[in-house]
């Protein structure tokens, strides 16, 4: 059975929950006290998807303003970016526009782009509408999800989407 190697990284402002979708989809694990990630941090996972065995490379980088110079390094050559957002916090989804730009300006001409709307499971709290997010996805040609990586919503969805 053929072995495809997938880089993806992960990308968003600090706290949308980025390292939990990560853990959540290697491990099937959440810590609600996790703690924010230093540069980045790096896992693996190896799918069966159709005919083939995809080895998921994940990079899952620090959302803090300070470590945003880093982040071209981890999403060069990359097949895919999760760009992450807290469906609870509008400014989360506006800095995901930021970016956007950036990758369509210095990431891989082909890369496939997802929007993971995280913490759906917060819906009393939701300040970023479904079909807001699910529009700008659209108008960008991306994938668009929404996710719980506490309540397991749609983590594994995202990975099978960006293997197709």
């Amino acid at each position: 059975m053929a072995l495809r190697e997938l880089k993806v990284c992960l990308l968003g402002d600090t706290g949308v929950g980025k390292s939990s979708i990560v853990c959540r989809f290697v491990e099937d694990s959440f810590d609600p006290n996790i703690n924010p990630t230093i540069g980045a941090s790096f896992m693996t996972k190896t799918v069966q998807y159709q005919n083939e065995m995809h080895k998921f490379l994940i990079w899952d980088t620090a959302g803090q303003e300070r470590f945003r110079a880093l982040a071209p390094m981890y999403y060069r050559g990359s097949a895919a970016a999760i760009i992450v957002y807290d469906i609870t916090k509008e400014d989360s989804f506006q800095t995901l526009k930021n970016w956007v730009k950036e990758l369509r300006q210095h990431g891989p001409p082909n890369i496939v782009v997802a929007i993971a709307g995280n913490k759906c499971d917060l819906l009393d709290s939701r300040e970023v509408p479904e079909k807001d997010a699910k529009d700008y996805a659209d108008s960008i040609h991306a994938i668009f999800v929404e996710t719980s990586a506490k309540n397991a919503i749609n983590i594994n969805e995202v990975f099978v989407e960006i293997s197709e």
